[in-house]
């Protein structure tokens, strides 16, 4: 069967999102993430990145659908006359950087922080994630899938193992990457608390926590898939900090999302902090120059902390394609970049104390807890008050779920009308906000009001979600700004 990827996409309902592929379990049958990997694979060969008998890195997630779709990720592989690799289930970070070591492309099935009933899969090219020219290219490919493969339900007619016994290689890879580029007992002294539920680097951040010197103490492991978003904290992720930082003695709680790309990390009283700023202290302790981060990070990241900090819009690789341009300008300089939701990028190499972190192009959660833990120490201060010599600007962040694609396609043409922003419409969603000063359309709508208050809208890229960022200069009335906005898109929403 001859299949083009653009319509497999329309017909199946698994889209593309952020460096790959999302969709709900029940629509990645084996028969789409085998075509979906094919297509990856045939425009790696295309462009001459990998040829047949090149090896391919697979890593999972801890979701239950994870395993089954490795089996179809590797049968495609097979397909091409590729050699798959079980790379186990470890960090998305740890899978992109053993293929950047090796050259080798790499496929990541995870599905991030979205619920259980949704996976996915992450591409990258044997020199980091793909790009946005990837994915076009991707989306165009036509492929030919065997049908002797699969049966009616598009699962595999024989359930036969592709996977080898899992090699720990690139977990190891991993781990030595911090432990050699920092200090032996750097951590010494710190007691931190690894809030671990089903994050697949749950095992791997305390290993290298203890490694390091910290005192670990392991917090609400589960077996069960637990949906954990670094952007949206649950409130009862807040509770739980709030009630373990209460019972015990801790200088920080840690976490990760589901593919321990993103962090969580929270002060010595269980209060979390946002994204954007352990982006900006991972960067502050790493020396950087030149910082890219979209558009919806905090302000404070233009105060004079560095040379140039280049703005984007949201999704890692716009960040990366950034950096690229940024390193190929100034290639004497540390470019690094950084999302809202705390995954940390890394274009060149960082040398600190005569050691050298090498580059990692895509998002990390664990260099971001490392490096604010020992900025803290450091500057001799508790988390909380490394986090309190932060600019006075607070943001805030939540979505209304399930709000369809269209509803929010509908929303960003209502408020903009003809590239022009719709005041009349501004005033009538948001009648609590005062004037418009200035708005930014790179990535949904950014609106900028008087006392630099600001309401950011735009649609999920990866799940049918609307997206709220809130800027104050009290975090009490940030908080009340993204709940009042997202009140009124909500009435707005079943108004129309």
């Amino acid at each position: 069967m001859n299949i083009h990827i653009e319509q497999l996409m329309s017909d199946s309902g698994v889209k593309f999102g952020t460096s790959g592929t999302r969709g709900l379990v029940k629509d990645m049958t084996d028969f789409v993430c085998f075509a979906y990997t094919s297509a990856f694979l045939q425009h790696l060969i295309h462009e001459k990145q990998i040829q047949k008998g090149d090896q391919v890195g697979i890593g999972g997630d801890l979701r239950s659908s994870s395993p089954r779709i490795m089996k179809a990720v590797a049968k495609a592989c097979q397909h091409y006359g590729l050699h798959p690799i079980n790379l186990g289930f470890i960090p998305s970070p740890a899978v992109a950087l053993y293929g950047i070591q090796h050259h080798m492309a790499t496929i990541m099935v995870t599905g991030s922080h979205i619920p259980d009933d949704r996976n996915g899969m992450k591409f990258n090219l044997p020199i980091g994630e793909i790009l946005q020219a990837d994915e076009q290219a991707i989306k165009q490919q036509w492929v030919d899938i065997p049908d002797e493969l699969f049966d009616d339900h598009g699962a595999f007619i024989k359930q036969d193992a592709v996977l080898t016994e899992p090699s720990f290689s690139a977990q190891k890879h991993y781990i030595e990457r911090f432990t050699q580029f920092l200090p032996d007992n750097c951590l010494a002294g710190m007691t931190v608390g690894v809030y671990q539920h089903s994050a697949v680097g749950r095992d791997v951040l305390q290993q290298i926590l203890s490694a390091l010197g910290a005192n670990t103490i392991s917090l609400g492991r589960s077996e069960q898939f637990v949906s954990v978003d670094t952007e949206a904290i649950r409130p009862e992720d807040v509770e739980l900090a709030q009630q373990w930082a209460s019972e015990q003695a801790l200088d920080a709680i840690v976490s990760t999302d589901g593919d321990s790309d993103r962090p969580l990390i929270s002060d010595e009283h269980g209060r979390w902090l946002r994204g954007d700023i352990v982006g900006l202290l991972t960067a502050l302790y790493l020396r950087a120059d030149i910082v890219v981060t979209p558009v919806s990070s905090n302000s404070c990241v233009n105060a004079d902390f560095f040379e140039q900090v280049l703005r984007t819009r949201i999704g890692s690789p716009y960040v990366i394609a950034a950096m690229q341009t940024a390193a190929t300008n100034s290639p004497e300089k540390g470019v690094v970049g950084y999302e809202a939701n705390g995954g940390f990028l890394q274009q060149s190499a960082i040398e600190l104390s005569g050691k050298t972190l090498s580059p990692l192009p895509t998002r990390d959660a664990i260099i971001v807890i490392l490096s604010v833990l020992l900025l803290a120490k450091q500057r001799q201060q508790t988390v909380s008050e490394l986090n309190a010599s932060m600019p006075a600007i607070y943001t805030s962040s939540d979505r209304l779920k399930n709000f369809a694609l269209e509803k929010s396609r509908l929303l960003m043409d209502t408020l903009i009308v003809d590239k022009q922003i719709n005041s009349m419409q501004v005033q009538q969603l948001f009648p609590f906000m005062g004037e418009i000063k200035a708005v930014d359309t790179t990535d949904g709508v950014r609106l900028s009001f008087a006392d630099d208050e600001i309401i950011h809208v735009r649609p999920s890229g990866n799940a049918p979600e609307l997206r709220c960022y809130t800027e104050a200069s009290r975090e009490e009335r940030a908080i009340e700004l993204n709940q009042l906005a997202l009140k009124a898109m909500s009435d707005w929403s079943e108004s129309v």
